[in-house]
């Protein structure tokens, strides 16, 4: 039985607009007002089910967020009808099992829906039979209208609220492991600079000795200060390859601890590139005839470059000795410098083994040694490569590898004039 008259329903709807509802006691007074009713409900509509979102008296068995099967029946009046009189005998009615908990006989339905959209059901009951007639369901229609759009603004205000602890939550573990992780990475960092100060430090130490070494040996193979035998002698020239092979991987070394530590500086001059190129080739070609290898240079037009002329030469001595290094006895290897208007090329090409194109990435980082037949006859540290891509890129350029397994490789640098 509707409480209110026509016009008086409509004297109190803006009042309806005014309340903020704050709880499911709130709403139920204002309903109080202009229905007579001793149970009442309000369900949310999921895609198969209904929740129990508001409920007038405390039940033990019946606990909000319960949920109910959602049935061909009552989706069909969710979404055609806009409300209507039931009692206890009504199929919509024993779909949500109101008539096995309470003795209610009497219930009125209405939609909840915004525009078009249904999210939800309010029921109210009687316990006596016929109490409702289409007063009471009109007045009920014109109120949930209202109350559809505060339930959602509740609603929402309810989830912004959980998003909102939410995110402040994961705001302070953000700032915490951000914390952690800086404190970490500063005992990292840390300990990367001892490392490196360590190794500068050794390899400065190791390289004084190993020169005297080196120098002692040389003067022994004069033979200024007796003669000695054939045996003495392989001895001696023993005692300088490996020596100086030593000497280069303690240079490789302490270039590493320079570059990870920013003091490698590059001084720039302008010089031809082909005697940088011829300088290194010179160089090498001791090891080069011990293995029957020809150097093959071509430089079809000479042109100068602005650059660290020592860097310059690392490079090339890097690549080149490599490529002599991986290659077959009694082959080639193949030095070609050219340019453009805006860079300047030097392609280094062996005839080796190869490698495979799923390493062309790894090869250019720190004590990388690819496992091969080859390279596990050859010692080094793994820095080569490394190096020679840090002093490229000191000249703002770039290094890039062609090579696949059998086919040789070709290490082509690109650094702009």
């Amino acid at each position: 039985m509707a409480l209110l008259s026509t016009d008086k329903l409509l004297e109190f709807i803006p009042d309806l607009f005014k309340t903020d509802v704050k709880g499911q006691v709130d709403i139920f007074k204002k309903l109080e007002k202009i229905l007579v009713f001793d149970e009442g409900f309000i369900f949310y509509a999921n895609p198969d089910s209904l929740q129990l979102k508001y409920s007038y008296k405390k039940h033990e068995k019946y606990k909000l967020e319960k949920t109910f099967s959602l049935n061909k029946k009552i989706k069909e009046f969710i979404f055609s009808n806009k409300g209507g009189i039931f009692n206890n005998s009504d199929d919509i009615i024993k779909t949500i099992e109101l008539d096995e908990i309470f003795d209610n006989k009497s219930f009125i339905v209405s939609k909840l829906c915004i525009k078009s959209t249904v999210f939800g059901i309010i029921i109210l009951s009687k316990k006596e039979d016929n109490f409702y007639n289409d007063n009471d369901i009109n007045a009920l229609n014109a109120v949930t209208s209202i109350f559809a759009y505060t339930l959602k603004d509740k609603e929402l205000s309810d989830v912004f609220k959980i998003q909102l602890k939410a995110l402040k939550d994961g705001i302070i573990e953000k700032n915490n492991a951000y914390k952690t992780i800086k404190e970490q990475n500063e005992k990292i960092l840390e300990a990367d600079k001892v490392k490196n100060e360590f190794l500068a430090n050794i390899s400065h130490e190791l390289r004084t000795p190993l020169n005297s070494i080196l120098g002692f040996a040389d003067i022994l193979s004069t033979q200024l200060y007796g003669s000695l035998n054939p045996k003495q002698e392989d001895y001696i020239n023993d005692i300088k390859a490996s020596g100086t092979h030593l000497l280069g991987m303690i240079n490789e070394i302490l270039d590493m601890s320079k570059i990870e530590a920013n003091a490698m500086k590059i001084v720039k001059s302008v010089f031809n590139i082909s005697r940088a190129v011829n300088e290194v080739s010179n160089l090498l070609m001791p090891l080069a005839n011990k293995k029957g290898i020809v150097i093959n240079v071509d430089i079809p037009t000479d042109f100068k470059v602005f650059a660290d002329y020592q860097k310059i030469q690392q490079i090339l001595y890097n690549l080149i000795s490599n490529a002599i290094k991986y290659s077959p006895d009694n082959d080639s290897v193949d030095i070609s410098v050219n340019s453009d208007d805006e860079y300047y090329r030097i392609a280094v090409h062996d005839n080796g083994v190869g490698i495979d194109p799923k390493y062309h990435g790894k090869i250019f980082a720190k004590f990388v040694q690819l496992d091969n037949a080859y390279t596990k006859k050859e010692s080094s540290t793994g820095l080569g490569l490394t190096i020679t891509k840090e002093l490229v890129e000191l000249h703002d350029g770039k290094i890039t590898v062609i090579s696949e397994i059998n086919n040789g490789s070709t290490f082509i640098v690109e650094i702009p004039f």
